[in-house]
């Protein structure tokens, strides 16, 4: 269901485009983050950064859109979206010293910091990459092609790249509660230690 919610400004782009046009569609798609934010707002009382950054984007870009009457901008809308999150993986990696990835699942599983590293860098990579093919299909096909791969294309490589990296990840899923067991027994050997150590 959530997943649907977050797609919710694209179908409803998709579809004021196949009735309407690419200008009406992104007044349509404005419209629908605006109101996806008031929704979450009114819901839960706070909105995630990137849902602000996507609603700044999407106004930004498709005001732009609407006030010069060119296609051009609402077509780097995407671009500019993943290569901003690709941004801020990178940047909180190399400068925070934050892996946002395992910020986000460590409650989730326990691996080793160079997997937290990969899948880091596996998503900087997907971001750049999906930045460059929604460019390449935007200016390379018509427009009508350019919107069904914004709400199909864009969303199916979205899910293969996850299934991929779950099935990359499973046989850590596997290991998960062995590795919590060890830790657990390595922390209680130390405090065994600590305490004798204490007692000498």
């Amino acid at each position: 269901m959530k997943f649907l919610f977050d797609l919710f400004p694209v179908i409803l782009f998709f579809a004021a485009f196949k009735v309407y046009d690419i200008f009406v569609a992104t007044a349509v798609a404005i419209v629908a983050a605006i109101l996806q934010i008031g929704w979450l707002w009114f819901r839960h009382r706070h909105i995630d950064k990137m849902m602000w950054s996507n609603l700044a984007i999407i106004v930004i870009f498709g005001g732009a859109t609407l006030v010069s009457q060119d296609e051009t901008f609402i077509k780097w809308k995407p671009t500019v979206l993943y290569w901003l999150i690709a941004t801020v993986l990178l940047v909180s990696n190399l400068i925070f010293r934050k892996n946002l990835i395992q910020a986000m699942l460590e409650k989730q599983m326990v691996l080793p910091s160079i997997i937290w590293n990969k899948l880091n860098l596996s998503w900087m990579g997907f971001f750049l990459l999906m930045g460059c093919i929604n460019l390449y299909v935007a200016f390379g096909f018509s427009v009508d092609t350019w919107v069904t791969f914004k709400l199909f294309g864009a969303t199916g490589l979205m899910l293969v790249f996850i299934i991929a990296q779950v099935m990359m990840l499973g046989k850590y899923l596997k290991d998960t509660p062995q590795i919590l067991a060890t830790s657990e027994q390595s922390n209680a050997t130390e405090k065994i230690e600590d305490k004798m150590s204490k007692e000498q």
